[in-house]
C-alpha cells in the first residue's frame, strides 16, 4: 500500500469508522448509505451498531463541459442546492443549470427506484440517522442529502466518513448536528487518493448490501 492511503479498501473504512460512530450512545440508530460508494462502508457500520441500513442518493450537477466539477446537487425530490460563489466565478446562473438539474434529479429518481425495488422508505422521524459516505470532498452532495434526511425530522443526523477535506468537514458542521471523519489530511486532494483499492461500486453491489443486510436483521 502506498504510504499515504489509509484504507484498504471501502469495507476497511467502514471498520474504522465503525469503530468511531460505536463509542457513542444512539436512538432507533438508521444508517443511510450514500450510493454508490458510501453503501459499502454504511454496511459495515450498520452491522457494527445492530442498525437499520438503507440508501441515500444525490446527483451531482457538473458544470458545463466539465462534469465531474460539482457547482450543486440534486436528491430525487428535495430542492437542489448550488455553490453560489463557484456559480459567480464560472459566470453561470441558476436558470441555465436547470436541464442538468433535471437530467441529475431523473437519474437520483431512476437509481432510487432501483435500490428500493418497491420497498418503503425507512422511518426517520425521531431517529438519531447517521448518513456515510466513502469520503467528503466538496460536500456539496453531503449537504442536499443531509438536508432531505433533515426534513424527515429526525432526532439527530450525523455525517460520517472515513475520510475527509478538512475545509468541507468544517463547513458541513452547520449542516448536520456532527461530522464524523476518521481522518481530515491537510494535504487531501480526493477520496481515492486515500484508498489503496477504490474500484467502482456498481448498482448490483449496492442492491446486494441492502438485501443481505436485510435478511440477516430480519
Amino acid at each position: 500500500m502506498d504510504g499515504q492511503r489509509v484504507f484498504a479498501d471501502r469495507e476497511d473504512g467502514g471498520r474504522r469508522l465503525a469503530a468511531e460512530l460505536a463509542r457513542r450512545t444512539w436512538s432507533g440508530p438508521l444508517v443511510l448509505g450514500l450510493a454508490r460508494g458510501g453503501v459499502p462502508v454504511a454496511a459495515v457500520v450498520a452491522r457494527r451498531l445492530g442498525a437499520e441500513l438503507d440508501v441515500a442518493v444525490a446527483r451531482k450537477i457538473g458544470a458545463p463541459g466539465r462534469r465531474e466539477f460539482g457547482v450543486g446537487a440534486v436528491t430525487p425530490d428535495g430542492p437542489a442546492i448550488y455553490d453560489e460563489a463557484i456559480l459567480r466565478g464560472l459566470e453561470l446562473t441558476v436558470a441555465r443549470m436547470a436541464r442538468v438539474e433535471r437530467r441529475e434529479r431523473a437519474e437520483a429518481r431512476r437509481r432510487l427506484g432501483r435500490y428500493r425495488a418497491g420497498r418503503p422508505a425507512a422511518a426517520v422521524a425521531g431517529r438519531d440517522v447517521i448518513l456515510v459516505d466513502d469520503g467528503l470532498a466538496t460536500g456539496v452532495t453531503a449537504t442536499a442529502a443531509l438536508r432531505d434526511v433533515r426534513a424527515g425530522n429526525p432526532r439527530t443526523v450525523v455525517f460520517a466518513a472515513p475520510v475527509g477535506a478538512p475545509g468541507a468537514a468544517a463547513g458541513l458542521r452547520s449542516e448536520a448536528d456532527e461530522v464524523v471523519c476518521v481522518t481530515e489530511p491537510p494535504d487531501f486532494r480526493a477520496v481515492g487518493q486515500w484508498y489503496a483499492d477504490f474500484r467502482q461500486t456498481s448498482d448490483e453491489d449496492v442492491l446486494d448490501l441492502l438485501l443481505h443486510l436485510g435478511e440477516r436483521r430480519g
